[in-house]
Order: structure tokens, then sequence, then C-alpha cells
């Protein structure tokens, strides 16, 4: 027994050691990138290891882009943020001061490593012949989406709608807006993020259509088997751009940054590019894109920009409290009484 208890403390002491040199870092997220960036996670572990000699454990927090975002205004200390929309993290270096507000300009392409666009996947055999948005307004169809007041996805959906009206001949802000309220009249339930949604359509079996990321299309035909879903690619979308920045104050405070912001640029790798595209997120880099040409079929995209001018500006207008689309849900509510 004096023997064990002189070993004891030195395995104490060794698995302290261990611990320690164990390297952690977290990354708060949205939704649809829970399978990219365990992949990545792992990929990035393996080439931090390499090159440092540290082992790395990576947490994955996940939810609706707005309501991550919060909760890192409100304390939860992430190293690196990555979500849906830029202005998620625009409001986490406005009223936390976490990070500057020039944090898009410290990596390619506005910090977006891949890009996205908003599809519809419908139920096999698109029993309801739903092929453009001007369908997802006809009488007895079912939308699901989630809230563009708690998701960044939702947002992409709602901005991909108000685009195609306003692109439409004779479109205009009005109709966009008469449009927009039709379209979430068929919506029967708003959940909070993007997989919730999935989960509603998918599991729950609710709704004839859901407007949802192109990869988490892909994502639910493979999981749930292909003859289950298909996805439609509208005649016109939008050019999604999920950005990821890394929090200098929490990452300095837990002496990360160096590692963090390795993290956030290796995303821009070949090898790191060639895992987006197979998990169906498009990637930036020109040459990975043409080889994955025949995964992401060419459909007529825009940008926020082109629409809205920049996120602030339509995040005021329309998903503020008592912006546009709080009044179209208003008048919503009252029509249906």
């Amino acid at each position: 027994m004096h023997f064990l208890a002189r070993l004891l403390p030195a395995a104490l002491l060794a698995s302290a050691s261990i611990a320690q040199a164990e390297t952690r870092l977290l990354n708060v997220s949205y939704d649809p990138t829970r399978q990219l960036f365990r992949d990545y996670n792992a990929l990035f572990g393996r080439y931090w290891q390499a090159k440092t000699g540290e082992a790395l454990v990576v947490h994955q927090s996940h939810g609706g882009s707005g309501k991550q975002a919060r909760s890192v205004i409100d304390g939860l200390e992430a190293d690196v943020i990555s979500l849906a929309l830029a202005y998620d993290i625009d409001a986490i270096a406005d009223k936390a001061k976490l990070l500057p507000a020039d944090w898009q300009t410290r990596l390619p392409n506005r910090s977006a490593p891949f890009t996205s666009t908003v599809v519809f996947l419908v139920r096999e055999g698109n029993p309801k012949a739903i092929r453009d948005w001007a369908d997802l307004v006809r009488p007895g169809i079912a939308v699901v989406t989630a809230n563009p007041k708690t998701s960044g996805g939702a947002r992409w959906n709602y901005l991909a709608a108000w685009a195609w009206a306003l692109h439409q001949p004779g479109g205009d802000e009005a109709k966009a807006r008469d449009f927009v309220a039709r379209l979430y009249r068929n919506v029967p339930v708003l959940d909070a993020g993007a997989r919730g949604s999935s989960v509603t359509f998918s599991q729950r079996g609710i709704g004839d259509v859901l407007l949802t990321w192109e990869n988490e299309a892909h994502l639910l035909k493979r999981e749930l088997k292909d003859e289950q879903f298909q996805a439609i690619y509208p005649s016109l979308s939008i050019r999604a751009e999920p950005p990821i920045a890394v929090v200098d104050r929490y990452a300095e405070k837990h002496g990360t940054l160096p590692l963090a912001r390795a993290y956030a640029a290796h995303l821009y790798s070949p090898e790191a590019q060639e895992l987006i595209a197979r998990h169906d997120f498009r990637p930036v880099d020109p040459q990975v894109a043409a080889r994955h040409r025949a995964r992401f079929p060419d459909l007529r995209l825009v940008s926020a920009d082109e629409v809205f001018g920049d996120w602030r500006r339509g995040q005021k207008q329309h998903f503020d409290d008592g912006g546009v689309f709080d009044q179209l849900s208003l008048t919503n509510a009252q029509s249906a009484r």
C-alpha cells in the first residue's frame, strides 16, 4: 500500500500533464454545419498536431444563427464564431466589442470560406408539382421554413423569396412584400433554427416543401434514403455567404489566439475546400470548385447587397423588432381571424 501510495500522486501528475498538453477550442456555429465542422475539426486537429505537437479538442455549439450570436454576446466564450450571415457577427462586434468592426477584411472572400444557396426539398414524386417560387403561394401548399428572427438560414430563405419577386417583370418593393406575405401565410410552423425545420419536414411529416440550404437538402436525402425526397432548384435564388471570425477577446483570454486564427484560415486550404465540397457547400477555391462542378447545378444567384444594399440595412428594415417581417406576421395573423 505504501508503494502504491507513492505511485498514485505520480500517476495523477502525469494525467494532469497530459490534460495540460491538450489544447481546447470552442467553435460556435449555426445549424446546418454540424457534420461539416465535425469532419473539419478532425482534419484540422491532425494538421495542428503535425505542425505543433499539440493534441487539439474542438468543441462545437450549434443552433439558430441569431440565437448563437446572442449567446456569445451574453457570455458564451467562443474562440471562433461561424454563422449564417455577416450581420450576426457584426452584432457581436457592435454590441459586445469582442472583435473589431473590420473583422470581415481579415480573410479572403469577406471571411466566407464557402457559399451556399436556398433550394426546395419536396417529397418523392413532387406530388404538388412545385417548380418555382410562385408555386409556394398557391392555396393548399404548406411551406416549412424557420423563423428569420432567430435563424440566419431563414433570413436567407426570406431574402431569396423577396429577391425572386423583385426580379419578376414589373417587380417592385410593394409586390415583393405582398408575395412574401402570401408565402408566410402558407407556413404552418416557424422553428427556431434550420435543423428544427428539417426535422419538422422530414421526421414529423409536416409540409409539402422545405426551404433549406443546398447542403441540408442533400444531407437529408442521404440520411433518410434518396427515394423519400428530391431537391428542386428554383429559377433564381440567393448566394449565401456564411462567414467565420476569431472572437479576439475570448481567444486572447484563453491563450488560443494563434490557434483560432489558424483554424479559421485553414478552411481555405485545398484539403479543407475539398471537404467543404463533399459536404455540399460550394467551395470558394476555383480549382476545387471546378473539380466538383457536377455537384452544384448552375442557377441564377443574387447577393444580399443587390437586394438590401447591405446586411445592416436589411436587418433593420426587415428583421428588427417592428420591421417588415413583424408587420407581415401581424397582418397575416389578423387576416386569419
